[in-house]
C-alpha cells in the first residue's frame, strides 16, 4: 500500500469512530477495511449486556462480507476515550481470528492515532498460530 492509501484508510477509520456507540466505556473505536478494492467502515457498538457488544473491526468485516467481499487487503483502526484517539490500538483476539478467515497472513493491520502517527503490522505477526480451515480438515480425516 502507498502512504496515500494508508492515510486514506486511517481517515475513513477516524470518520467511522465518530459514529461509535460507546455510552458505557466511552472508548470509541473506528475501523476501515480494504476488501476487494473497496473500503468498509465499522465502529464499536456497546450494549448494556456487555457480551452483546461488537468491536469496530468485526462490524467492518461483517458489513464487507454481507456486501459480498471475500478478500481482505488491509484494515486501519483508531480509538480512544472521548474525542481524541489516545494511542495506536490493535484488534482483540476474536477480531484477529475473524480477520484471518478472509485474509492471508500478509494483510496489513494499521493501528493509528491519526493519519501521520500510526504503526503497521502483518496479520501473521498479530496472530501467529490462528485457527484455520486446515485444522477442520485434519480433524475430519482422523
Amino acid at each position: 500500500m502507498t502512504e496515500y492509501q494508508v492515510e486514506d484508510l486511517i481517515h475513513e477509520a477516524m470518520k467511522a469512530r465518530e459514529r461509535a456507540y460507546a455510552p458505557y466505556s466511552k472508548f470509541r473505536v473506528g475501523a476501515a477495511l480494504l476488501a476487494d478494492g473497496k473500503i468498509y467502515q465499522g465502529c464499536n457498538i456497546e450494549n448494556a449486556s456487555y457480551g452483546a457488544s461488537n468491536c469496530a473491526e468485526r462490524t467492518a468485516v461483517f458489513t464487507a462480507v454481507a456486501d459480498g467481499a471475500r478478500h481482505f487487503q488491509a484494515i486501519a483502526i483508531t480509538g480512544g476515550k472521548e474525542e481524541e484517539a489516545d494511542d495506536a490500538i490493535w484488534p482483540c483476539g476474536i477480531c484477529r481470528q475473524v480477520l484471518s478467515e478472509f485474509a492471508d497472513e500478509n494483510m496489513q493491520v494499521i493501528a493509528a492515532k491519526n493519519e501521520r502517527d500510526y504503526q503497521v503490522c502483518s496479520l501473521k505477526k498479530l496472530l501467529p498460530h490462528g485457527f484455520s480451515s486446515d485444522a477442520l480438515s485434519e480433524s475430519a480425516e482422523r
